[in-house]
């Protein structure tokens, strides 16, 4: 199951140079590409508005 952004995603870019697999991409709210996501939990980890997590 990959991570999700929600909707507390400010667009500040830490997420993306985190990610080992560049599996997110840019927009007015981030997103992650489920396909290329290796659930590392990297970019949970860093988000400062805790945006990033795992789906219910």
């Amino acid at each position: 199951m990959a991570y999700v952004i929600g909707e507390d995603c400010i667009a500040c870019g830490t997420c993306i140079d985190e990610c080992p697999v560049g599996a997110i991409s840019e927009g007015e709210r981030y997103s992650i590409d489920a396909d290329a996501c290796t659930e590392c939990g990297t970019c949970a980890g860093v988000c400062p508005s805790e945006a990033i997590t795992l789906p219910e």
